[in-house]
């Protein structure tokens, strides 16, 4: 698992993001549990995630409403298959509004960088 850890924070709120190759909806749970594993994300509010697979796109928003069409709408963007993407964010007690998308996206895309070596 790769995890970039506090990549921006926003009025209190703070993202990070994480991901995995996976091939199916059991995969992406796995990645999950391992993820919250660790203390910090287990407590996070969200775990946001998208994956494209052979079962399809799959998203949950995990309670950030619109977060998982966001990162789906990426991965298909970069052709990044059976792989897993989480966007995790802490919530700072300050409504960021449509802002949240904007962070998600620049969390997808420290990802990929990253992912690629062009990070």
């Amino acid at each position: 698992m790769r995890i970039l850890d506090n990549i921006l924070t926003d009025r209190g709120s703070k993202y990070a993001v994480s991901g995995a190759p996976a091939a199916d909806a059991a995969a992406v749970q796995k990645v999950l549990k391992d993820l919250k594993k660790k203390k910090k994300f287990a407590k996070a509010t969200h775990n946001s995630w998208g994956l494209i697979c052979a079962e399809g796109p799959l998203k949950n928003d995990d309670g950030e409403s619109g977060a998982g069409i966001v990162i789906l709408r990426m991965l298909e963007r970069e052709d990044l298959r059976d792989h897993v993407v989480i966007v995790t964010r802490w919530y700072g007690s300050k409504h960021l509004g449509g802002d949240r998308f904007r962070h998600v996206q620049e969390a997808v895309r420290a990802y990929i960088a990253d992912l690629r070596g062009t990070g």
